[in-house]
């Protein structure tokens, strides 16, 4: 079998990921995505089955686009890292599939913006609608703050700050959860603890084994099963209503989870690829 890992760095993820590749007696053929050019008038790449690892999410977005359009299968797909990769597109699709999220407003201008915000309530968090590792984030309080915050995004003026994409703030008690899904099992789950509202275990959140409850991984399959499926993470808040979705993640870091969890997660995302790709040979419908 063929595969493909495209990446733009070999962080400790992708070096566990190809450690556990080559001992199946698979050596997957590394795509470093600074280097790669696309000819699009015609297919020059040949894989059963492509890893997509990129720290960039535009150039996995294309990347992922050109090569699903040659007919070569992805693991994630590129509707998938679409739909993941732009927090609008997530919460439209969770909101169509009727699972539970925090209330979310979209606004273009700061005047709609602040109109907005007021009739969310304070707090409020303003998200960029692409964006990760919890940057770009603001908890604001206050109308003070707001027009504050809403004056320099639209000063900034860059595609990030060009749409206002408004949450209310859930409380969260100094931790929420991530869950691990493959294909349609969900595989482990940790609980982010931080002194900080962001929680990010790459913000300096601790990260402790949570147990995957029946609830936990319901919600977890649906929220994956609504962005189209895969390998993903989830991540979810215990608001006073019950479990919430916040985001769908298509690139998950893991290194901090494998030794918290007792599950070898490179080991499942290999198993999920490897299958894929077998899948894909016998010439079977089957689809990540």
């Amino acid at each position: 079998m063929k595969v493909g890992l495209l990446c733009s760095i070999l962080r400790k993820e992708e070096k566990l990921l190809l450690e556990e590749f080559r001992s199946r007696g698979v050596a997957p053929e590394i795509v470093d995505d600074r280097e790669l050019i696309f000819r699009l008038d015609s297919s020059h790449l040949d894989f059963d089955v492509v890893l997509e690892r990129s720290v960039n999410h535009s150039r996995a977005l294309y990347s992922l686009k050109v090569l699903n359009d040659w007919g070569i299968l992805t693991v994630n797909s590129y509707p998938v890292a679409e739909t993941c990769g732009n927090k609008f597109l997530t919460s439209s699709a969770l909101l169509r599939n009727r699972i539970p999220t925090p209330r979310t407003v979209m606004a273009f201008t700061p005047k709609s913006a602040l109109k907005a915000i007021e009739e969310l309530g304070y707090p409020v968090v303003l998200k960029p609608a692409v964006g990760s590792w919890g940057r770009l984030l603001s908890k604001i309080n206050d109308r003070e703050a707001a027009e504050a915050v809403l004056e320099h995004k639209d000063i900034l003026g860059s595609y990030q700050h060009s749409v206002f994409y408004i949450q209310e703030y859930v409380p969260k008690s100094g931790r929420d959860i991530r869950s691990f899904v493959v294909g349609d099992e969900t595989i482990c789950a940790i609980y982010r603890y931080s002194s900080h509202w962001i929680t990010n275990t790459a913000r300096g959140g601790r990260a402790e084994n949570c147990p995957v409850t029946p609830e936990i991984d319901r919600l977890s399959q649906a929220a994956a099963r609504a962005v189209g499926g895969g390998v993903l993470a989830v991540d979810l808040f215990e608001s006073e209503s019950g479990f919430q979705v916040n985001e769908v993640n298509y690139t998950m870091e893991f290194r901090n989870s494998i030794h918290t969890t007792g599950v070898d997660i490179p080991a499942r995302i290999v198993d999920y690829v490897l299958n894929a790709g077998a899948e894909r040979q016998s010439g079977s419908e089957g689809h990540p």
